[in-house]
C-alpha cells in the first residue's frame, strides 16, 4: 500500500506543490529586514564577545597567574607564562588568546577566581589576516581599560545569577 502511495505522490508532484505552497505563504508576508550598521537588534545581557583583562581600581592587573583559564579552555586558545615578583606574588608576563581558536564558551571567565578575564559585549571586531585575531596581554588590558565601566555594570546586573 505504501509503495502505491509513494508512486502516486511522486507522479502527482505533491512534494513540489507543498514547497510552492510554503513559498507562497511567505511571499506576500511583511518582510523584516534590519539595516545593520544603522539599526541594531537587541542583544542578550549574557552575550559573550571579545575578551578583556581587567584591572583593580588602583591600576594593578587582576590576573594572579593561577592558569585555571588556560587549563579549562577546551580549544587550547589561551597561553599564559608567569613570573614571581619581588614581593612574592605571581603575575603574568605573557597572556595570549588566539581568537581564531576560541569557541567563546565562557569557561575561562567562569573559572577565574578574581574576575580578571571577561568576555565583553563587543561583537564588532574583525581581522583581515590570522595574526590580527591573536590578542596579547597588552591588547587585552587595553580592551579592559576602555570598557571597564560597561563591564562592571554588566557584571553587577548578572551577579544575582552567578
Amino acid at each position: 500500500m505504501n509503495a502505491i502511495k509513494d508512486f502516486l505522490g511522486s507522479l502527482l508532484l505533491t512534494e513540489l506543490f507543498k514547497g510552492m505552497r510554503l513559498t507562497g505563504k511567505y511571499m506576500f508576508a511583511r518582510k523584516i529586514t534590519v539595516q545593520y550598521p544603522e539599526e541594531k537588534t537587541p542583544m542578550s545581557g549574557r552575550f559573550r564577545g571579545l575578551h578583556a583583562l581587567r584591572r583593580y581600581p588602583n591600576g594593578e592587573e587582576r590576573c594572579i597567574a593561577c592558569k585555571l583559564c588556560e587549563a579549562v579552555c577546551p580549544a587550547l586558545a589561551i597561553t599564559i607564562e608567569s613570573e614571581v615578583r619581588d614581593d612574592g606574588t605571581r603575575r603574568t608576563n605573557r597572556y595570549d588568546i588566539d581568537l581564531t581558536k576560541c569557541i567563546f564558551c565562557g569557561f575561562c571567565e567562569e573559572s577565574c577566581p578574581v574576575d580578571s578575564i571577561v568576555e565583553t559585549h563587543i561583537h564588532e571586531y574583525h581581522g583581515e589576516k590570522r595574526g590580527d585575531l591573536y590578542f596579547t596581554k597588552e591588547m587585552l588590558l587595553a580592551v579592559g581599560d576602555r570598557y571597564e565601566s560597561e563591564i562592571a555594570q554588566r557584571r553587577a546586573q548578572d551577579a544575582k545569577y552567578r
